[in-house]
């Protein structure tokens, strides 16, 4: 049986219905960007096999993910900020890179030791970050312990991996796996391939000497929150069980622009999972053989994951700390009344329809 490539879906042979609802909405977006300025450059801290670094991480504007250009993810909003006409050169990467190291050097006190690349797209597709720039973006770092690079399972290659293992790097590829459950993948998210692509990924990045972190999308539309939480606790124990997967990033769906999420969110049929959902993934996954944590993008927020609005910025504070720590008792040192609220969301909330509470 022929496996889906992105090409099959850009000639309109996959799942168009989804796909010419999303071209529909993204077309709306008239924005344009700068192919010499990143789109996004922080620092923060991460948890890593090797313990807790500092780490810079850098989103690079490319003329954007293919998958998306040709419909893609339901929640996806990031191609909206992509360079107009599909692709950005090797020299204005490189000055990306640059802004990124300058802003390092005036907000860091020191180098990080960890370096987070991602370009909303595929990193690995010589479509989007050509192979000259990522074998200059490898030696620009080869100074640096570990590094993060983004991509889709199709394009993660191991001679694409040694470009980096090959400089003495901890190399890492991120994987936007949203789910473990197929079909969640395909009917809710939008995305063309199965959980074997994502191990084949994983063996794939073990035979260059590298890892593979694994990135999860809590509550995608059309899954009641009961069923998002499980899906997220079957997912993180399947990816964990994966040779080669040392980390999972659970992260709740929030609710970006020129996406279908939000249309639904718009017209009522979204709302963003409770923080108490992602906090209940994490404390029931700590036996899993993984690094397992978690981000949520505009917590507290209606857009984002969020509560009552009173606990939120302390359960926020404590998933943070767990991210760091892997202890769940942080968990116990949080409580508040809307637990009840969202307890009855979990036992009476169907999918496909109106969200109990927004």
């Amino acid at each position: 049986m022929s496996k889906p490539t992105p090409e099959v879906y850009e000639r309109g042979r996959g799942m168009d219905a989804h796909n010419q609802v999303m071209r529909d909405i993204r077309a709306e977006n008239d924005d344009s960007y700068d192919p010499h300025e990143p789109t996004r450059v922080w620092i923060d801290e991460d948890n890593t096999p090797d313990g807790v670094y500092q780490s810079l991480t850098i989103i690079l504007n490319t003329g954007g993910c293919r998958w998306a250009r040709a419909g893609g993810c339901t929640m996806c909003g990031y191609v909206a900020e992509s360079v107009e006409g599909g692709s950005v050169s090797h020299e204005a990467l490189m000055d990306q890179i640059q802004v990124a190291l300058d802003h390092e050097a005036e907000e860091a006190d020191e180098q990080s030791g960890l370096i987070k690349i991602y370009t909303s797209g595929s990193f690995l597709d010589e479509r989007e970050v050509p192979a000259e720039t990522r074998r200059a973006i490898a030696e620009t770092f080869a100074d640096r312990d570990r590094i993060v690079v983004e991509s889709l399972p199709d394009f993660v290659d191991r001679e694409k991996v040694r470009d980096f293992t090959e400089q003495g790097l901890e190399t890492d590829v991120a994987v936007g796996l949203e789910t473990a459950t197929d079909r969640v993948r395909h009917d809710c998210v939008n995305k063309y391939f199965d959980f074997a692509d994502f191990e084949d990924a994983c063996a794939e990045a073990r035979e260059a000497g590298g890892g593979v972190k694994a990135y999860l999308l809590m509550k995608p539309p059309f899954l009641s929150e009961q069923e998002a939480l499980e899906d997220m606790q079957s997912s993180v124990r399947r990816c964990g069980a994966v040779d080669g997967c040392h980390t999972v990033s659970m992260n709740p769906c929030n609710v970006q622009r020129y996406t279908m999420v939000d249309e639904l969110f718009y017209e009522g049929g979204y709302r963003p999972p409770w923080l108490w959902s992602v906090a209940e993934v994490l404390r029931t996954t700590t036996d899993v053989d993984a690094i397992v944590v978690s981000d949520p993008v505009g917590h507290g927020s209606d857009r984002g994951a969020h509560n009552c609005g009173e606990c939120d910025d302390r359960v926020q504070r404590a998933i943070k700390d767990f991210d760091l720590r892997q202890d769940p008792s942080v968990f116990e040192q949080v409580e508040c009344e809307c637990e009840f609220t969202w307890e009855l969301v979990l036992e009476e909330e169907q999918s496909f329809n109106t969200p109990l509470a927004r």
